[in-house]
């Protein structure tokens, strides 16, 4: 299952990934809902959606557009690989959410024994579409990016990439909890149980995240403008490059 449904090498074939990372990121967000949900204390970075949320009194969703916004400027001017599923992330995630909480599809959670279950389900949601996500090829998220970005630019003191990634958490959490957000056992059940359960979905799904590659933002362009087919391998990066976060 680790082989692309469709290869980025014709106009087609990106349009139907950018369709298969669009509907990816919308049931994601739903995920990243049912965490929030939870109540007992939200993911780092939706720490800092939601206390931008509270604090300027805005939706989640908008809140979140414009910290991916701000975080995807960075990766440009760090030149990190730009890939047009980055943008599909920035907007559709935040959204969804927004779209859920529209509907009060489920209520805030009352206790642990409640609260637990719903947070969990969030996250196993969360792997799999991250898995259909990535097959699309066609480029990681803003914040997946930033830890790559980062992380290659302390090597030379060797500072790992896991050490990066909690020094990046850890700073979105506090920013976040300083403005309101809301932190709580919740909020560790995502930062160390995130992981094992994303390992354990691609394990399942037998998924390489690896072997994916992804198209740059210019290579994606050039076949859409000129309808012409190219060769896979063109203009690529490999996902190993970026591992991806959530959300």
């Amino acid at each position: 299952m680790t082989k692309q449904l469709i290869e980025n090498t014709t106009r087609k074939g990106i349009l139907l990934n950018m369709l298969l990372a669009a509907a990816s990121l919308f049931v994601n967000g739903f995920g990243i809902y049912l965490t929030i949900q939870a109540n007992l204390g939200a993911a780092p970075w939706d720490v800092l959606g939601l206390g931008v949320s509270r604090t300027l009194g805005i939706l989640y969703g908008n809140a979140s557009v414009a910290i991916s916004l701000t975080i995807l400027l960075i990766d440009v001017l760090m030149k990190e690989p730009i890939g047009i599923a980055m943008f599909i992330d920035a907007f559709v995630v935040g959204k969804s959410v927004d779209f859920f909480n529209r509907l009060n599809v489920v209520p805030p959670c009352g206790s642990l024994l409640t609260g637990i279950p719903v947070m969990l389900l969030g996250l196993v949601i969360i792997a799999y579409t991250q898995f259909t996500y990535m097959l699309a090829g066609l480029g990681c998220g803003p914040r997946d990016t930033l830890l790559v970005g980062l992380t290659k630019r302390v090597t030379r003191i060797r500072i790992p990439i896991g050490a990066v990634s909690i020094g990046l958490l850890g700073t979105a959490t506090l920013i976040g909890w300083l403005l309101g957000g809301p932190v709580g056992i919740g909020t560790l059940i995502c930062a160390f149980l995130s992981g094992p359960i994303m390992q354990m979905a691609f394990r399942s799904a037998r998924f390489d995240a690896t072997v994916i590659r992804h198209q740059r933002l210019r290579e994606s362009f050039r076949i859409l403008w000129s309808g012409r087919k190219e060769q896979p391998v063109s203009g690529s990066l490999k996902e190993t490059e970026s591992p991806k976060e959530k959300p």
